[in-house]
């Protein structure tokens, strides 16, 4: 939250010049409300910075996209994941494959950091179930349970992202997963 000074932006602990004044670098925080007043101080109040994850430069008036886009070039044009041609070793270059250049929504990185979580957190438990299918060792009913509730979840909000029409909606989904 700076302070201002005409158009300028005065930064605590930094020293300025008005009016051919040199002012030191703690003035500001000594200075009492008339003093800055006097100079023509007034204090900003920074912007609403909303979550980043879902704005652009935390910009509520500039959501990312909740869906996929196959890029195009300015001509409308569609655009490839380009690829290194080794076909001449002594001049490798940059090529287009087959595949089409796509740019992740929302809901993509959402679902996929939804499948990664559930992964990681059913990864402590994977040997028991390959215990299970190799020696026929049974798997402790809580943790079964635990499993099992963990790919309910997993599959309860991967739905829940799928379904949204607006960032708004994402952004109300409870993400959080249970705990053991």
């Amino acid at each position: 939250m700076p302070f201002k000074l005409g158009t300028r932006t005065i930064q605590l602990d930094t020293p300025f010049t008005h009016n051919e004044i040199q002012y030191p670098n703690n003035w500001i925080r000594l200075a009492t409300e008339e003093d800055k007043a006097a100079i023509g101080m007034t204090w900003e109040v920074d912007a609403v910075r909303y979550d980043d994850r879902f704005y652009w430069d935390g910009n509520i008036s500039n959501p990312k996209a909740l869906n996929d886009r196959e890029e195009s070039d300015q001509n409308g044009n569609p655009m490839y994941v380009q690829v290194l041609d080794k076909t001449d070793p002594q001049n490798p270059v940059m090529v287009d494959s087959t595949e089409r250049l796509i740019t992740k929504g929302l809901k993509s990185n959402f679902i996929s950091q939804i499948k990664y979580t559930a992964g990681t957190i059913l990864a402590q438990t994977d040997w028991m179930v390959i215990r299970k299918a190799e020696r026929n060792v049974d798997i402790p009913s809580a943790v079964a349970t635990y499993r099992a509730s963990v790919v309910t979840k997993a599959t309860e909000l991967e739905t829940a992202i799928s379904a949204v029409t607006t960032v708004e909606q994402l952004i109300a989904i409870d993400l959080s997963f249970p705990i053991l």
